[in-house]
């Protein structure tokens, strides 16, 4: 399997448009990718997080939230609908940066050597994702995996929180990808970020459970349809119906409202997120 080289996005002006005032970042699976591979030669943490309609309104929603993904460096839209929106705003973009897909693109074709530790799921998922990726890129290296609970404040058990840290920062991994189901993760990642000395956290949710083959993923049509929150609802309905209609219905009335006013969407000035207060 052919490695992904990166490219020189150190010198290239990443463009952002907002949804709902939510900044997103203007990129497709190869340049997010590259992107990755910069971020992870750098002597600092970056945090990524893989963002649908029910993120962006609860940012739009919601103070305490904004603060939470304030502290990400970059946001993406892994949803069909955010894309039209951005697409609305001259973004171009031919699909989605869908986060159980960016997980396959990337640990496909990652570079030998890079370092992966997996936190969330169960350890059936983590063998699992171990053995699927390793199989295609045997050059992946996966250096960890925590599978302790996660809160709806995003804090860890207090008997496992001092020692994942150390772990991690003795592991020094390349990537940190995250999947404790959203808000949790994006509250996790806001609150252990400045604990870890480096690496790139991706927050990708169900990404873990849908790469191990332990929950079904929306046939394509359905994912080019924007019809993938329908699908899971079906497949989760206890779970997941009560959450997709509130905000899938907040997300629409936001839109009319600041639509009304020529706020629903446009280019965001800053070179990377900032989100307003």
């Amino acid at each position: 399997m052919h490695s992904l080289s990166a490219m020189d996005v150190g010198t290239t002006v990443a463009r952002h448009v907002h949804v709902l005032g939510v900044p997103l970042l203007v990129t497709d699976y190869a340049d997010l990718s590259a992107r990755c591979i910069e971020w992870a030669r750098q002597r600092c943490v970056t945090s990524v997080a893989f963002s649908n309609t029910q993120i962006v309104t609860l940012v739009r929603h919601d103070p305490e939230f904004r603060r939470v993904m304030s502290s990400f460096d970059c946001l993406v839209s892994d949803s069909t609908p955010l894309t039209w929106c951005m697409n609305f705003a001259g973004a171009g973009l031919r699909d989605r940066v869908y986060g159980p897909a960016f997980m396959r693109y990337f640990l496909e074709h990652a570079p030998d050597g890079s370092s992966h530790y997996l936190i969330g799921g169960s350890p059936l998922c983590t063998e699992r994702l171990r053995a699927r990726f390793t199989r295609v890129n045997p050059g992946l290296q996966f250096v960890g995996a925590y599978h302790g609970r996660c809160n709806i404040h995003g804090c860890l058990d207090p008997a496992d929180e001092e020692s994942l840290v150390d772990e991690i920062n003795r592991l020094s991994p390349d990537y940190l990808w995250v999947c404790f189901g959203a808000p949790k993760q994006q509250r996790w990642a806001a609150r252990y970020k400045t604990r870890f000395q480096r690496g790139v956290i991706l927050v990708v949710g169900f990404a873990f459970e849908a790469n191990a083959g332990l929950k079904p993923d929306a046939p394509s049509w359905m994912q080019k349809a924007g019809l993938t929150w329908l699908y899971r609802m079906a497949t989760e309905p206890r779970r997941l119906g009560p959450r997709y209609l509130k905000f899938n219905t907040l997300f629409l009335w936001y839109l009319f409202w600041d639509g009304l006013r020529g706020r629903a969407w446009g280019h965001w000035p800053a070179p990377r997120p900032c989100l307003p207060e």
